[in-house]
């Protein structure tokens, strides 16, 4: 079922027959070396599609969602939303993940944008975050084309996070 859509992306739900393309993305360490908790199995994979099959099993309107090239109808990603609790209070991520081969397209923050303004305009969330590996340049590049802002660091079991931040701007006409 689709989600949003953009002039390059679909993004839907994830379905059985992702799971070979998932695993792939998975599989590049270069794709997954900024992802701690990254499938690293072909199981893991499988567990964790079926885990977001149907959304975020706590947040039906949340969850990593299959990210497909509309040109070729390939899947070449999983991006979408991500609760986290973080000092005691609950934040949502944007999450964006794309397959080597089509980094430097600017498909990285089409899809981020395209998740950012479902966040806010379809699912009111009054602020979002990203939480990025400090090495991790190209995340954080996408972060700011995205408007978010660094906000601080954050530590947590997975690693140390810069976490990028974005509020909902206020609606001038309400």
């Amino acid at each position: 079922m689709k989600i949003l859509e953009t002039k390059r992306l679909l993004l839907r739900y994830l379905v059985p027959s992702d799971i070979n393309s998932l695993w792939a993305l998975y599989r590049d360490p270069e794709v997954s070396q900024y992802i701690p908790d990254a499938p690293r199995t072909y199981s893991e994979a499988k567990e964790e599609l079926e885990w977001f099959q149907n959304g975020h099993p706590k947040h039906p309107q949340l969850g990593l969602w299959a990210t497909i090239y509309k040109e070729s109808g390939k899947l070449i990603g999983r991006c979408g939303l991500l609760p986290w609790t973080i000092d005691g209070q609950p934040e949502i991520e944007v999450a964006y993940l794309i397959a080597k081969a089509y980094w430097g397209q600017g498909l990285g923050t089409e899809a981020a944008r395209a998740i950012l303004d479902y966040g806010f305009d379809k699912l009111h969330l009054p602020r979002l975050i990203c939480l990025i590996d400090q090495d991790n340049l190209a995340s954080a590049t996408v972060a700011k084309h995205i408007g978010m802002a660094f906000e601080k660091e954050w530590k947590h079991d997975l690693g140390a996070f810069l976490l990028y931040s974005r509020s909902k701007e206020p609606n001038p006409g309400h």
